[in-house]
């Protein structure tokens, strides 16, 4: 679908639209990604300093993480699009008989599923990357703090958005131990990663006021 590298104008455009793709998942997995975007700019910034000299090696190899998580949300933004279309699809399925209301049902139940893959994953790099953006905001430059209180304020934003692209599925889901399971793990990694994101952006905050 390419929805990653299209132009910002662009990507914005097609996503005020009444298009179903890209939407908040995409949305999510996009700023996700200029959070870790901002940790590896508090690492570029630092690396190469005389005054960090002893802290380069590790931070130089906490970037490649946050590289490999920065790729990996950009991809996300194309497969949320490609998981969300057969349960798009399968909104549409006839319900006029009994039978054809058991098979819709049964697929709805399935895509219900699997739309919810992509979002957990884009939580699940947001929490990695919020781990990654409190190493940086202690040891990087501080003439970059600020960049990482913004990396910790997207990387918040994108954790808590992709959830509500797994609750509203969780919602319609028949199998309730299925839902809440998801929904479960959903509210761990906001209670512990959105706190601790949020703890970041509040000591960045104090560090410049």
């Amino acid at each position: 679908m390419g929805y990653a590298t299209k132009g910002c104008d662009e990507f914005v455009e097609v996503l005020s639209s009444k298009a179903p793709v890209p939407g908040g998942g995409g949305a999510s997995a996009l700023v996700g990604a200029v959070g870790a975007a901002l940790c590896n700019m508090v690492g570029n910034l630092t690396v190469g300093k005389k005054k960090y000299a002893d802290v380069e090696e590790e931070l130089r190899g906490l970037m490649e993480q946050v590289t490999e998580i920065q790729n990996r949300f950009l991809q996300l933004i194309d497969e949320d699009a490609e998981g969300f279309a057969p349960l798009a699809k399968a909104y549409g399925l006839p319900s006029g008989t009994e039978e054809e209301k058991a098979k819709k049902a049964e697929i709805m139940e399935k895509c219900l599923n699997d739309a919810c893959g992509v979002p957990m994953e884009i939580m699940e790099n947001c929490c990695r990357a919020i781990d990654l953006i409190e190493i940086f905001a202690a040891k990087g430059s501080v003439l970059a703090v600020s960049d990482a209180g913004v990396a910790a304020a997207c990387c918040r934003a994108a954790l808590k958005g992709a959830s509500l692209n797994i609750y509203i599925n969780t919602k319609s889901m028949k199998d309730r131990k299925r839902g809440d399971e998801l929904n479960q793990k959903c509210d761990e990694m906001i209670a512990v990663y959105g706190a601790k994101a949020e703890k970041l952006f509040e000591s960045v905050l104090q560090k410049l006021k």
